[in-house]
């Protein structure tokens, strides 16, 4: 039973009372006793929050991964380019509209502008940069933001196998120069070539409002 009805429910307690009088013991305990209230700790939702956070991410990852598999199996490495910059980030806005969160993927060495990190994301992305170059495993994170209104939970992005190198690696080397072409023509910017295996690639970061999290405990 959410606060506000506990509040309306004791309200209309008070008030059907009159003026002078005071609502008694009977009268408030027969009032809770109908609310059923039903307490939280920080730590269960805190819990829940990064139990959450793993789930939306991996299925996020999948949908992602399934469907450029399927784009290369279509269309080749250097289609799959062009696929992935119209439709990456409609596969993604998917997945968090079925939540109700929002989902990016962030990384310093970014193909999309829109995936350079922001103040809150970029600490988090270094200190994933730091264990990666130096040999220590990345956990999960999850931190209180809009004054504890929500959690961003992150997640270190590691390239896992020579398929993610085809549009990642070296040019000329893994990169062919048909697929080379699309990257350069899509994204002027892009620095994300030059990866290898076990690299960071970036992170994931979603943003969890706190309230989705209670109404699912």
């Amino acid at each position: 039973m959410k606060i506000n009805k506990i509040l309306l429910l004791f309200t209309l307690a008070i008030y059907s009372c009159g003026p002078q009088e005071r609502v008694s013991k009977e009268v408030f305990d027969a009032v809770n006793e109908k609310m059923e209230v039903k307490k939280l700790s920080d730590f269960q939702i805190v819990e829940e929050a990064m139990t959450w956070g793993d789930s939306i991410s991996k299925e996020a990852q999948s949908q992602l991964i399934s469907n450029l598999q399927k784009a290369v199996a279509e269309k080749g490495v250097d289609g799959a380019v062009g696929y992935c910059n119209t439709n990456a980030t409609a596969i993604l806005s998917e997945v968090a509209d079925t939540y109700g969160v929002q989902i990016k993927r962030v990384s310093n060495r970014f193909r999309n502008p829109q995936d350079k990190p922001n103040e809150e994301e970029a600490p988090l992305l270094d200190a994933y940069e730091y264990n990666v170059e130096n040999g220590i495993e990345s956990e999960p994170n999850l931190q209180k933001i809009a004054n504890g209104e929500a959690f961003l939970y992150t997640k270190a992005i590691i390239i896992p196998n020579g398929f993610c190198l085809s549009c990642h690696g070296d040019p000329g080397k893994e990169i062919d120069p048909m697929t080379l072409g699309q990257i350069d023509s899509l994204y002027p910017k892009d620095l994300a070539k030059g990866h290898k295996i076990g690299d960071l690639r970036g992170m994931w970061a979603i943003r969890i409002p706190k309230k989705a999290v209670v109404n699912r405990l």
